[in-house]
């Protein structure tokens, strides 16, 4: 196969943010399995979701800068060869350690998140590249929906090592994929590191990458705390049962979805900051009402999981426009910015998802989760409020 030359097709960089999602969570399903097959206890088989986690947050802060140093199509095709090998040595692990050890060299993965937003930025202005981000946005949605789903069926047909080898599958084709569709996008690649490190001072010291960062940081933790304190409300407020508590958190999903969607309609034709702050207010008005219909004793299922739909829904609009944003504040460190933003958004959700488990109880519930929800949802109102104060600021100065 002939290495590309040209710019990638927008469903490659779809597909291999799809991987990088599915990577955390298709296996979830097997978790107990694993424990029994390799003599380990739940907690310590747990540290493949939590160490993984963390160690994204690691990897992110290392890929964008190497992918502005050296370019997005090296740094992915050594991440997916690593992810490819990683997978084999899970399927075969014999120990809980081996096992864990493949399992945190999987996170190389994250990169396709990472450097596909990089990519569209590179190669679109701010707000096409949020149109494009927006259906990127609609792939990150609907992986972590449809993987537990995938992961349950192959563990109950084949046993837990098959969805490791599907992960080595998927790995292989997406890898041969961005050899042959994934043309370097990165054509302002600095020479030496010396010389991009003095370029970083030009990113770190922007209020608007900040601004954008932690208003994209914020809309997520909103999901985070919700994922975390649903359940709970699910079974003790409304007696709900698995299936229908899977159907009540996909709500989220598919708010998430059709904001998503229509920014990739509207990205073009909307400035950025007017749709973020539109997605920030419908995100900040949906907890806000769930919390006054329950203090008014009225609370009921439609009105918590309807709160949590406007969220989803404010933060589709939110999330691909505050992301184009912060990569086009210094375009030659984009790779930088989507590292550094991702590495954020991990690191207050996981902050979020711990303060929301807890203070939330049987009796609380649906307060404490409505109510994190809405303190997230609002900081990210703040955060695009001063970023639009910031614009106005330097464009004044540019007047005078």
């Amino acid at each position: 196969m002939r290495p590309a030359q040209s710019p990638p097709s927008l469903i490659t960089l779809v597909l291999i943010t799809a991987l990088s999602v599915l990577s955390l969570n298709m296996f979830l399903p097997s978790l107990p399995h694993i424990g029994e097959d390799l003599q380990a206890d739940y907690a310590l088989v747990n540290v493949a979701v939590a160490g993984y986690l963390a160690l994204s947050a690691v990897l992110q802060l290392i890929m964008g800068p190497l992918s502005d140093r050296f370019g997005r199509r090296p740094v992915l095709l050594v991440s997916m060869a690593i992810f490819v090998i990683a997978s084999v040595g899970c399927a075969l692990a014999q120990s809980i350690w081996v096992f864990l050890g493949f399992r945190m060299l999987q996170g190389a993965v994250i990169a396709g998140q990472v450097l596909a937003r990089a990519a569209i930025r590179d190669m679109h202005p701010p707000s096409e590249a949020a149109s494009k981000l927006g259906y990127v946005s609609m792939a990150m949605a609907l992986a972590p929906m449809l993987g537990p789903m995938l992961g349950g069926v192959l563990e109950m047909l084949y046993g837990w090592r098959a969805g490791f080898v599907l992960y080595c599958v998927l790995g292989s084709v997406l890898l041969g994929l961005v050899w042959v569709d994934l043309g370097e996008t990165n054509t302002n690649t600095t020479a030496t590191f010396t010389a991009q490190m003095k370029l970083y001072p030009q990113l770190f010291n922007s209020r608007r990458f900040w601004g954008y960062s932690f208003c994209a940081a914020f809309s997520i933790g909103g999901f985070y705390a919700f994922i975390t304190g649903a359940p709970l409300v699910a079974a003790t407020w409304f007696d709900l049962n698995p299936a229908a508590l899977g159907l009540g958190i996909g709500i989220i999903t598919w708010g998430f979805m059709a904001g998503s969607f229509l920014t990739g309609r509207l990205a073009g034709q909307v400035p950025l900051t007017t749709m973020i702050l539109a997605g920030r207010v419908a995100a900040s008005v949906g907890p806000l009402f769930g919390l006054m219909v329950f203090a008014a004793g009225y609370g009921s299922i439609w009105s918590f999981f309807g709160s949590a739909i406007l969220v989803g829904f404010g933060n589709g609009l939110t999330v691909a426009n505050a992301t184009a944003g912060l990569m086009s504040v210094r375009p030659q460190l984009a790779g930088s910015a989507a590292g550094l933003s991702g590495a954020m958004t991990v690191a207050l959700g996981a902050i979020l998802t711990s303060a929301t488990g807890a203070l939330v109880s049987p009796d609380n519930g649906p307060y404490v989760v409505l109510g994190m929800m809405l303190v997230s949802s609002f900081m990210g109102l703040l955060a695009i409020l001063y970023t639009r104060w910031v614009d106005q600021q330097e464009a004044l100065s540019e007047t005078i």
